[in-house]
């Protein structure tokens, strides 16, 4: 593998991981049309924590609190004194309990994992997905503007975006668009269905990457003379998630999500008909 075939890589799951298109509609299709081959499990897992790192890096202060409102739970529930003084839980403790609730329906999607990649080979399958991710988009953008946040969302909010997680799985549907989207039908104010939305993706992200890399010891591990273009791939991967992740609060905050929308309808309509013309 290249420098080139690296960089170009990562710079379309940067990009694609975080704006509303699907990473993995765009990925299905780059390696359909253009002949892209995958270049292997490990480098998959690298360019995904390429974006886990933006997610880091961008949210780094909201991270840093829920790492000290974590510790602080445990250590009450775990000393009797300080349990009976906890009291209700902070906004940090109701993200974190929300992040928890959000991330259990991807469990029900586990038994079913390799019949939902199969899809990935089938483009028009793909192409139609991302109409319906378009269609999704451009309602998001006339829903009222909700209020809620941490402090008064509740459990189902929370659950309910993560089902909305569990089916942007299928190659062509936008994990970022359908959460935040899902976020906004719920009540949340726009800011916070966006932070909600990444700040949950990181377990999902995480967990996919130990399974990925448990894949990758099981095959035998990586060759060594990989590594400099896998490195590259992946901080090109971070970098362009970053500058993603800004664009989307900017997007979301000014109910532009309908600009993805035109994009997604008209890249899901040549997805469709290049695969009945061309197979």
């Amino acid at each position: 593998m290249n420098f080139l075939s690296s960089i170009f890589l990562g710079l379309v799951q940067g990009v694609t991981e975080f704006l509303p298109i699907s990473s993995s509609g765009h990925l299905s299709l780059f390696q359909h049309f253009f002949g892209m081959a995958q270049e292997g499990i490990f480098f998959d897992v690298l360019l995904h924590l390429g974006t886990l790192i933006a997610i880091f890096v961008y949210y780094w202060k909201d991270i840093l609190g829920l790492i000290k409102e974590f510790i602080r739970i445990v250590t009450c529930l775990v000393n009797k004194e300080k349990r009976a003084a906890m009291g209700r839980l902070s906004p940090r403790g109701r993200m974190i309990l929300m992040i928890i609730v959000g991330t259990l329906p991807l469990f029900v999607i586990l038994p079913i994992k390799d019949r939902v990649e199969t899809l990935y080979d089938n483009t028009i399958f793909v192409g139609f997905a991302l109409i319906v991710t378009g269609c999704v988009l451009f309602f998001s953008d006339r829903m009222a503007r909700g209020k809620k946040t941490a402090k008064n969302a509740t459990m189902l909010d929370a659950l309910l975006v993560g089902v909305g997680q569990a089916f942007a799985v299928v190659p062509g549907l936008s994990r970022s668009g359908t959460t935040i989207s899902c976020g906004m039908m719920r009540g949340f104010s726009r800011k916070f269905a966006v932070r909600f939305s990444f700040l949950m993706s990181i377990p999902a992200v995480l967990g996919a990457n130990i399974i990925s890399i448990g894949d990758v010891v099981a095959a035998g591990g990586v060759e060594p003379g990989l590594l400099p273009g896998y490195i590259v791939g992946t901080i090109v991967a971070a970098v362009a998630g970053y500058f993603a992740i800004r664009l989307v609060n900017v997007v979301a905050d000014k109910n532009k999500f309908g600009s993805f929308a035109y994009y997604c309808w008209g890249i899901g309509a040549a997805a469709v008909v290049a695969s009945l013309i061309f197979g």
